[in-house]
């Protein structure tokens, strides 16, 4: 006997699965041990144990099998539709399923995303563990239970049937965030995070450079034989662009007359919360989600520790800014300030404050630069577990797990309202916020045919224009305020 308790099935009738041809039972994994993960595709250290568990796959390929259990926090991600792109996003390899009112996560006493529960090959549950594992010691512990299971080979079937979507084709897939270069040639640079690379754009769309060979890595040299992994933000000087690296845990930069990719900070691994800082090309990241620069500061959202950094980029040194590392929304001064999965950054045009998304939060926050010390403030957002669609004054409006944010050029503050799949408009001074109403825009060619669908990232183009990363539709559109219009721009 391996296990104590018999694990509940997971093979419901009702529920949505992924990446396989039919439901699976727990029969049909018996003589494995399983491990399942449950998770949420908002949640940065569900996604920061993804890689762990491919490694625990390709470790024990047939000893083990990975289910994923999609338990989702947000209303957003109960549509099946929502997951199957998050899957993809992701490249998640292994079953799926999805199950939209936690019955699952109920029935395994689950309390905390991510939490892996093992089941033994005679279906019995060995064990849960919440939070992410280290993964050397996950793959070792796995591999001494193997051993000491004995007889388990003996049992085990043959491979798990597969079925994986194909890559997305066409110009982008899953683009982050947009932000312009500086300088007269008026370009843009585009987080091209499904595709692994970055792409600079003329101000009509037109592709003029990529960076990058397409393909998930971490190697640092020039434009066509470089790599990056999932990125998602940027910040751009006339000289280079910074690249948050996400699934790197990387800073990288991108020298703009020779090509070269080099790295500024990180060290490949997911980091713990930066405390006291040091040399940035010694001092781990994790899951740096964007960027912006001032001078020779760089402020980076570290999203999988919960913080805002900087890096002197003149003396190479990388400091905290806001958050202690513990994850909510608790204002005041910066270092003591709570954050939650800080996603998307500007910068207030006399360098003031620096406005970020809080997404798990659903807020719009600031740091304010300026004073004695830095101080964080909550413009929208309340709580973990407030969020909605609500406009009206600053107190009562409500956003979904916000993804980036931009300063428009009279002020008001541009919001990529990612599961609400929508803009919205924050004017400090009067403390209001609406909704764009998109629906009401007269819209060019493939605009017309999809709405948008979890924007992650939106800068000003113009005076009442944006452009928005529609990151599940694999494209960036413009929208033209004054002119009433939503058109096609890359993708």
């Amino acid at each position: 006997m391996y296990g104590l308790v018999r694990a509940p099935e997971i093979g419901r009738e009702g529920l949505t699965w992924f990446n396989v041809p039919e439901p699976l039972s727990l029969k049909d994994l018996r003589g494995r041990i399983v491990v399942l993960d449950f998770w949420t595709y908002c949640c940065i250290n569900c996604v920061q144990v993804l890689p762990t568990l491919r490694r625990l796959e390709e470790t024990y390929p047939r000893e083990v099998a990975v289910i994923g259990v999609h338990s989702p926090k947000f209303a957003a991600e109960r549509d099946p539709a929502a997951v199957a792109h998050a899957i993809k996003r992701y490249d998640i390899r292994h079953p799926v399923v999805h199950d939209p009112y936690m019955t699952l996560w109920d029935e395994y006493a689950v309390r905390a995303w991510p939490t892996l529960v093992l089941i033994g090959p005679d279906g019995k549950v060995i064990g849960q563990m919440s939070g992410e594992p280290d993964p050397d010691l996950l793959v070792q512990g796995i591999g001494d239970l193997i051993a000491n299971l004995g007889g388990v080979c003996a049992l085990m079937p043959g491979d798990l049937p597969l079925t994986l979507e194909e890559p997305v084709r066409g110009p982008l897939a899953f683009p982050g965030k947009v932000k312009p270069l500086p300088g007269p040639e008026k370009r843009w640079a585009v987080a091209d995070g499904g595709h692994h690379r970055i792409v600079v754009c003329e101000t009509d769309g037109r592709v003029v450079a990529r960076y990058g060979t397409g393909l998930p890595g971490m190697d640092d040299g020039p434009a066509e034989a470089a790599s990056f992994t999932s990125p998602q933000g940027l910040a751009c000087t006339a000289d280079a662009i910074f690249v948050a690296d996400t699934g790197n845990h990387l800073v990288r930069r991108i020298d703009l007359h020779t090509g070269l990719v080099s790295t500024v900070a990180g060290l490949g691994f997911r980091g713990m919360p930066v405390c006291e800082g040091g040399p940035a090309d010694r001092t781990p990241l994790a899951s740096p989600w964007d960027l912006e620069i001032a001078g020779d500061t760089l402020f980076v959202a570290n999203a999988g520790t919960h913080q805002l950094l900087t890096i002197d980029l003149a003396g190479g040194h990388m400091a905290s800014l806001a958050g202690t590392g513990g994850e909510n929304i608790h204002d005041g001064p910066a270092r003591r300030a709570l954050l939650a999965q800080p996603s998307g950054l500007a910068l207030a045009p006399d360098g003031s404050a620096l406005y970020f998304a809080d997404s798990e939060t659903s807020a719009l926050r600031k740091v304010m630069l300026t004073g004695a010390q830095p101080e964080v403030r909550t413009l929208v957002g309340r709580g973990l577990f407030d969020f909605g669609l609500a406009d009206g004054h600053l107190s009562e409006a409500r956003m979904q797990h916000p993804l980036g944010v931009a300063v428009m050029p009279d002020g008001r503050i541009a919001v990529a309202d990612s599961y609400n799949h929508a803009i919205r408009l924050v004017d400090e001074a009067a403390g209001t916020v609406e909704t764009v109403r998109l629906g009401t825009l007269r819209c060019e060619g493939s605009a017309c045919r999809r709405p948008l669908s979890e924007p992650a990232g939106l800068w000003a183009k113009g005076p009442d224009s944006l452009l928005v990363a529609d990151t599940n539709n694999h494209r960036v559109v413009e929208v033209d305020l004054s002119a009433r219009r939503l058109r096609p721009w890359l993708g």
